[in-house]
């Protein structure tokens, strides 16, 4: 059983989370400075409550204000910490940090006779930089049955050793949004989350048909490659979205530390993209893209063993242990 190890002084003051009892059934819970009250009776889910966010938001902060120890107050250290929501659609940006596009593009780059690596990141550097100014958003979409929660082992499947991180902001959808604008967009974000993207690198392209281009599928939607959480701040409390700290550690080393301001599109861009093609609906996740710092950056992949530990300000603290797959 995965139970909250988060520090104190790294707990939101108020979120919405889903918990667990030991030997009881998931239940949405509102965690008010350390303590999680039950809150059911307002949805039997996080994806009810989210449902009818304009109607919830006011009642959580009016029971985080009134709640009394009648029983329906429970320690955080006594629960399992589960995935803060369940999503019918994950969505996410791609390429979506400028420092980590330029990265990527170094190290995929054949310097020519004469070119130096600062010429080919100032060549990327600007093309980002028009991609920014007149392009779009690069998204595309995940499977929910890879999400897990903020402190489960992640297995890591036999068939790669090229395991990598990604940690990002998810923007989690509250009211149905479809084809919104950009200046609308942020409307319908209920909250956000943290989320690390798990990628299988030799999983990205497809060797024998390169001009297909990428596998999403096969890269990113293992069982457990997307663990999500541990809880939903509401963006009342998060401030601007464009200017929060993403950081990865792993085994304690800082691999990612980079803020949201780096992003190409913010996540006003993304939500409203992601609504030109598909309905969002209630709960759903949207993510905004990693920073630089993953694993392929660094020549370290994910090892049996690794710890990670994700925060975004704010949100708190993600820990996530990797397993090596036991082969059958």
């Amino acid at each position: 059983m995965a139970h909250s190890n988060a520090p104190a002084d790294d707990l939101p003051r108020l979120a919405l989370g889903t918990f667990r009892a030991a030997g009881g059934s998931p239940f949405p819970g509102l965690l008010v400075d350390g303590v999680v009250l039950d809150v059911s009776a307002l949805g039997a889910t996080a994806r009810d409550l989210l449902a009818r966010w304009d109607d919830v938001r006011p009642r959580l902060d009016a029971l985080a204000a009134t709640a009394a120890d009648d029983g329906s107050r429970r320690a955080l250290d006594g629960l399992e910490v589960l995935a803060p929501v369940e999503p019918r659609q994950v969505v996410q940006a791609g390429a979506n940090y400028r420092t980590h596009v330029i990265d990527l593009a170094v190290k995929h780059t054949e310097i020519r006779p004469g070119q130096t690596v600062e010429e080919v990141r100032a060549e990327v550097a600007a093309m980002m930089d028009r991609r920014a100014t007149h392009g779009r958003p690069y998204i595309f979409t995940g499977l929910p049955s890879a999400v897990t929660g903020p402190y489960d082992d992640v297995v890591l499947p036999g068939y790669s050793d090229q395991h990598d991180w990604e940690l990002e902001l998810a923007a989690v959808i509250g009211s149905p949004a479809y084809r919104v604008s950009r200046e609308e967009a942020l409307a319908h974000v209920a909250a956000y989350t943290i989320v690390n993207d798990l990628t299988t690198r030799d999983r990205v392209f497809v060797p024998e048909m390169k001009e297909i281009g990428t596998d999403w599928f096969r890269a990113k939607n293992a069982p457990g490659f997307l663990p999500t959480g541990p809880f939903l701040v509401p963006a009342d409390l998060v401030g601007d979205p464009q200017d929060l700290r993403i950081h990865l550690a792993l085994n304690g080393e800082v691999m990612q530390d980079e803020s949201t301001k780096d992003m190409l599109f913010g996540v006003a861009a993304v939500v409203s993209e992601a609504s030109q093609t598909a309905r969002l609906l209630p709960g759903d996740l949207v993510l905004t893209g990693s920073p630089a710092g993953n694993g392929l950056h660094h020549g370290r992949l994910l090892r049996d063993g690794d710890v990670m530990v994700g925060t975004v300000t704010g949100l708190g603290v993600q820990r996530t242990r990797t397993v090596a797959e036991v082969p059958a």
